[in-house]
This record gives structure tokens, sequence and C-alpha cells, in this order.
């Protein structure tokens, strides 16, 4: 009798973005420049060891722009910020800089326009979400949250035919879709955004995953529980067919039953995740006996993004005297 072979499904694309790895360098390129201590407002990006791993180099994670001592260096984590964070911030006399996903970006620009023009924004996201207090701060009278299907019955809209529909970036796209299906129920005349919210980094990573899921016994997601992104990837691969689904931050935390009876795993990791996490889960589940590792590719990434540029200026300024 033959021993089943054991494989595993590499999700690709997987692990950063290009708006994680612009947040995450900027950290380390301003802890360079203007030395430690660099504070940083949140989590520069949702994942416990890229968080811990800056902390060893002299990164400061507070809460709020009152815990950085006047005059000191605060980056904005690449979830975005309400203008308020700004103007505090500027009343502190803090040299900002600001990581936010230019994806993110995109969204308050679109907030903004259209509270300019009126209308009743419904912002499709996640209750708490740093990146929706963020959007909401854009245009706190004009934009309304609505957390997935369930709560499109919640929505007033002063004209049915000045509304629109944004979304947080980091959502399931099929939860998207149901949720907008469902407002144009209620609210035939709604409007899109010009172009899609949800970023190219989150679609691609649930596309393969959904491409692999029928295939696997258990999928296992590295990333952190308070990554959306990470999170949603779990949820896609159990609706899109796979036995069992779970997140783990690091691969000890893989228990030895998930993989009882299994012949075969999927692997995937949210868009804040580094590749070496994902290279210590392969090597534990060869231990185990997956030693067969077959690479499935959806989509090719090749999208980078600037720093910021008060970042280069003075890393520009700091070269030029060295």
């Amino acid at each position: 009798m033959t021993t089943p072979r054991k494989r595993v499904l590499l999700a690709k694309p997987r692990g950063y973005c290009a708006g994680v790895d612009r947040a995450v360098q900027t950290v380390e390129r301003a802890l360079e420049t203007y030395g430690a201590p660099i504070y940083v407002r949140k989590q520069i990006v949702h994942n416990k060891h890229v968080v811990s791993e800056l902390e060893k180099r002299g990164a400061i994670f507070v809460e709020e722009n009152e815990e950085v001592p006047e005059g000191a260096t605060v980056i904005f984590s690449a979830h975005g910020v309400a203008p308020v964070v700004y103007e505090e911030a500027k009343e502190r006399n803090l040299r900002a800089i600001d990581a936010t996903c230019p994806l993110v970006t995109k969204v308050h620009h679109e907030a903004r326009r259209f509270a300019a023009d009126d209308y009743d924004i419904l912002l499709i996201g996640h209750e708490g979400h740093e990146e929706v207090i963020g959007t909401s701060g854009e245009a706190p009278q004009h934009i309304q949250l609505v957390d997935g299907p369930d709560g499109v019955d919640k929505v007033t809209v002063r004209d049915p035919s000045k509304v629109v529909w944004l979304s947080q970036t980091t959502l399931s796209v099929d939860e998207t879709l149901e949720t907008v299906a469902r407002l144009k129920q209620k609210l035939p005349l709604l409007q899109s955004p010009p172009s899609d919210d949800i970023c190219y980094a989150t679609q691609n990573r649930q596309q393969v995953v959904k491409q692999i899921a029928a295939e696997c016994d258990v999928v296992i997601v590295v990333g952190s529980r308070n990554s959306s992104n990470s999170v949603r990837l779990v949820e896609v691969a159990v609706d899109a067919g796979a036995r069992a689904g779970y997140l783990v931050d690091f691969a000890h935390e893989i228990q030895d039953e998930w993989l009882e009876g299994a012949t075969t795993v999927g692997l995937s990791s949210g868009a804040s995740v580094p590749e070496d996490l994902v290279t210590d889960v392969i090597s534990h589940l060869a231990a185990r006996g997956f030693d067969q590792l077959e690479e499935i590719l959806a989509a090719e990434e090749r999208l980078v993004f600037s720093l910021p540029q008060e970042l280069k200026r003075d890393m520009k300024a700091a070269a030029a005297q060295r």
C-alpha cells in the first residue's frame, strides 16, 4: 500500500504588497536618516512580527499624537488618518511623515470630492478599522458606514439620486459585491466610485486562494488577527471549498491535529507578511511529510510606490552632508 503524496499548494502572489513595502521602508529609512527613536502612530502595518522587528531598531509605536514628545518625528501608518490627526501633529510641532498607502489615499480623495458635491457617501467597511476611521474623518457629515450586507437595512440618505458607495481597500471582493447589490436594490440610482476601491493586492491574493481552495484539505494563511485582508483570505478559502482554514502568525502555532488525514495543504499570506514567515511554515509542513511544494500563480505584481516626498527630501539632504 503506497503512502498518499502530501503536498503544499503555495499561493502566488502572497505577502507584501507595494503599499506595505513602502510603509515598512519608510520607518526603516526614517530610522537611518533621523536616528532613533522614531514614533509611529498605530501599527505601521497589521503584523506582529514586522512591528516587533521595527521596535528592536528603535521605532516606538503609540496610539495617538499626544504620546509623541513635542518636536519629534512621527510616521502615520499605511492605513491612513483623518485630517484632524495632521492638525494635532502640527499643533505639537511634530515632523509628520505620511506612510498612507497611495490606494487608501485615492479613497480619501474620492470621499472629499463627493462630499464637496454634497453626496451622501456609503462607506463599505468594518467598524473600528483604522482605514475606515481615517476615510470617515475626511467628510464625517457625509459618510455613513455599511458593515457588510446586513448593514444595508440601516442606511438612510437625504437624496436617493445623490448617493455613492466607496469601500475599505482590504475587504472580501465577493462580500463587497453582495453588499453593493443589496444597496442597489434599495437605492437604484446609487453611483459607483470612478475606479475599484478594493486594492489590486487584496484581489489577487483572494483570487489565487479561490483557485487552490477546492483542492485543499486545509488552507493556512500567515497573518495577524487584526489584519483585515489576512482574515478575509481564510474566509475566502473556506467559502471556495477548503475543508478548513486557519490563520497563524508563526509556524509554531500550527496544530498537528489540523493536518490529520490531510494530503493537500494550501498556503498563503496576508499583504503585510514578510516572506521569511512563509518559509518557516513551509519547513514546518515539510517536517510533517508535506514535502511536495507546488507554487500556483494567479497574477504578476510589479507595482512599486515611491517613498513619501518629505522623507525623500530629508534623505537627499542627509546624503549631501556626508
